[in-house]
């Protein structure tokens, strides 16, 4: 299979997704608690990126969950969360109102680009796709 086939798999992954009840709350409570701790600590402004970076490595780990017996996707997935600590920490940012409409088509090209590179090194290690689904 090639990286453009898996890439469009992955792509409806999210289609079926479902969270139930308890998975929401546990969702409510975490953010309520992550956006305490950075107000706690005076970094009000990072609450709302760490909260998207923690939620599309989630998503993507959820979907090549079928991946998480081989060491190199918890490498990558380890090296992919870095970068979002980097992110976060270098990017000025702001405790602003800012519109759906910005944040959440930057925050779905964030979840592509990390599906992609999970696909790229799942080629590059030699791992077949029918071996895992």
């Amino acid at each position: 299979m090639s990286i453009t086939s898996d890439i469009k798999d992955d792509i409806k992954a999210p289609q079926q997704m479902r969270l139930p009840w308890w998975g929401v709350l546990c969702v409510v409570v975490s953010s309520a608690l992550i956006a305490w701790l950075f107000d706690h600590f005076g970094r009000f402004e990072l609450a709302r990126p760490v909260m998207y970076s923690i939620a599309m490595l989630w998503i993507a780990t959820a979907i090549k969950w079928k991946l998480r017996r081989h060491m190199w996707f918890w490498g990558t997935m380890t090296i992919l969360a870095a970068l979002h600590v980097l992110l976060v920490l270098l990017v000025p940012w702001t405790t602003k109102w800012i519109p759906a409409l910005v944040v959440i088509p930057i925050a779905i090209a964030d979840l592509y680009v990390m599906l992609c590179v999970v696909s790229v090194v799942r080629k590059f290690m030699g791992e077949p796709k029918t071996a895992e689904r």
